[in-house]
């Protein structure tokens, strides 16, 4: 009777064992595929950032009033003898 309620107290420690391993690796296993989700959304989000870059790099190679577009649009330029108007901001935009 000893040796048998030996051998279950073994099992039980044995299985025990096996649990809280297999649970610590299913718990990473878990968050690895959290991980890779979420990285696959950022590569997702990064595609679509280099297409409309490389769609920008092709029209200002090729589109002589895009490069001026963006000239004035972002960088403030203008041509000789134009004048720029700055107006106070409005009252409804603060």
């Amino acid at each position: 009777m000893r040796g048998r309620t030996l051998g279950t107290i073994a099992l039980a420690v044995a299985a025990l064992a096996i649990v809280a391993y297999g649970g610590e690796s299913l718990r990473r296993v878990w968050q690895m595929t959290r991980e890779v989700k979420s990285l696959e959304r950022e590569i997702a989000v990064l595609r679509a950032d280099t297409a409309q870059l490389s769609a920008d790099v092709t029209r200002l190679r090729s589109d002589p009033e895009s490069i001026e577009k963006d000239a004035r649009e972002r960088l403030g330029f203008v041509k000789p003898g134009e004048r720029v108007l700055k107006l106070p901001p409005s009252a409804g935009g603060q």
